[in-house]
């Protein structure tokens, strides 16, 4: 074959890797697997020097790679850089210690729990800002507990009810159910209805919240809260290991949870945080969720926060509906919102679809099947990285999620 010969910046189109200059900013991560420098790293540090389009990052990559150690060490050293951390979800209890060792704080929720939030809890904001969040929170549990969308009629119910429950100093949603049950007749007459009349366009949708007063979440959402956010804490954790496996139960604690801590997230002035959405694929099964995702994930920016979404493989995106569906857009849309993208090993059966959906090069491809533990590739815009990731061995023991598999030796399994 005959040579070749061009410029590294045409090669780099190529073989990305030969002149991605070193990444020294922010914390520190780890090495670069192919220079053998330090790799650092801070979304808000890029963002600011146009590195980056927007902060938010996917870390995706099959069990047992080194995922959690990464999103955790990223979190703890983040905070020593004096940013803070949110975990609106943690489906298996794995924050709660991290939370704990840097001083933060863990609210766990579920059976037997004492702690109880109230998603329509106001926050700061005009009337106006606050009405359209309890609102859009409202509509996405109704829409989960009734598994289809509102209609228009319903839409309106459910707004007008809000606007009577907010007479209250601190509405909850045992409150929005009565006003659905027995609407203002003032308040229909004035929208061209009648009482009766929106008593029957709310009831399926009063029907679909009592989930959260009478039902298997009875107790946690259903009054005035018990467990506050301190905006100053380095970090929050909400636990919902008790919830266990039930995957509409997880939908609905998780859309209250995160619309509990939106008030927290448009706070001005607040810093730089990070949202970590750990076990996102159980998460992608809500439609109500996703859309509640993706509008934090348009307001990154505006809110100076960097969302973390942890899938174990692109193919997670099909608990959301089949290719072509609305809802399988709103998922793609959230990794479309990913500047950053770090991708563990990948089983060869999914590059294909790795490849397609988050642009990777034919070599960057390639590399997936090959990475070892706690190696991954880092694609920016504009450059890529394979990183081997450094624990620190206080840090291993903290993070450690195999601690089960090695409990007992061969042959020693109690009885």
């Amino acid at each position: 074959m005959a040579p070749h010969r061009a410029s590294s910046a045409t090669l780099a189109g190529a073989y990305p890797f030969l002149t991605a200059p070193a990444l020294d900013r922010g914390v520190l991560v780890g090495t670069d697997a192919l220079t053998g420098g330090p790799f650092c790293f801070d979304p808000w540090d890029l963002y600011a020097a146009g590195e980056l389009t927007n902060p938010n990052l996917l870390l995706a990559g099959v069990i047992g790679q080194g995922k959690s150690a990464l999103a955790k060490s990223l979190a703890v050293r983040s905070i020593a850089a004096g940013r803070r951390v949110y975990v609106p979800g943690d489906p298996k209890g794995e924050w709660a210690a991290v939370a704990r060792a840097v001083g933060g704080v863990v609210l766990a929720l579920g059976p037997g729990s004492a702690v109880r939030l109230n998603p329509l809890d106001a926050g700061d904001g005009d009337p106006a800002a606050v009405h359209g969040r309890r609102a859009r929170l409202l509509v996405a549990l109704a829409e989960t507990t009734l598994g289809r969308p509102l209609r228009p009629a319903e839409h309106g119910a459910l707004d007008a009810a809000v606007t009577v429950a907010a007479r209250r100093p601190a509405p909850t949603v045992p409150d929005v159910i009565d006003a659905l049950a027995a609407p203002d007749p003032d308040a229909a007459r004035a929208d061209g209805s009648t009482a009766v009349e929106r008593t029957a366009e709310g009831r399926e949708v009063a029907h679909g919240l009592r989930r959260l007063v009478r039902g298997d979440l009875a107790g946690l959402f259903d009054g005035p809260s018990t467990g506050h956010l301190d905006p100053a804490a380095p970090m929050v954790a909400l636990d919902l290991s008790r919830l266990g496996s039930n995957e509409d139960a997880l939908a609905l604690a998780m859309t209250c949870t995160s619309a509990w801590l939106e008030a927290a997230l448009a706070a001005p002035g607040a810093g730089p945080r990070w949202v970590i959405y750990d076990e996102a694929w159980r998460l992608m099964r809500s439609q109500a969720l996703v859309q509640r995702m993706q509008a934090q994930w348009k307001l990154s920016r505006a809110y100076g926060i960097a969302n973390l979404l942890i899938l174990h493989r692109l193919s997670d995106l099909d608990a959301v509906g089949h290719a072509g569906t609305e809802a399988r857009a709103i998922a793609a849309g959230l990794l479309a919102d990913c500047s950053t993208r770090v991708i563990y090993r990948q089983e060869t059966d999914q590059l294909a679809a790795t490849a397609a959906a988050l642009g990777l090069t034919g070599t960057e491809r390639d590399l997936l099947p090959a990475l070892g533990r706690g190696t991954g590739l880092w694609k920016l815009p504009r450059r890529s990285h394979v990183v081997h990731h450094h624990l620190h061995p206080d840090e291993a023991a903290l993070f450690d999620t195999d601690a089960a598999m090695r409990a007992y030796p061969t042959g020693k399994v109690p009885s």
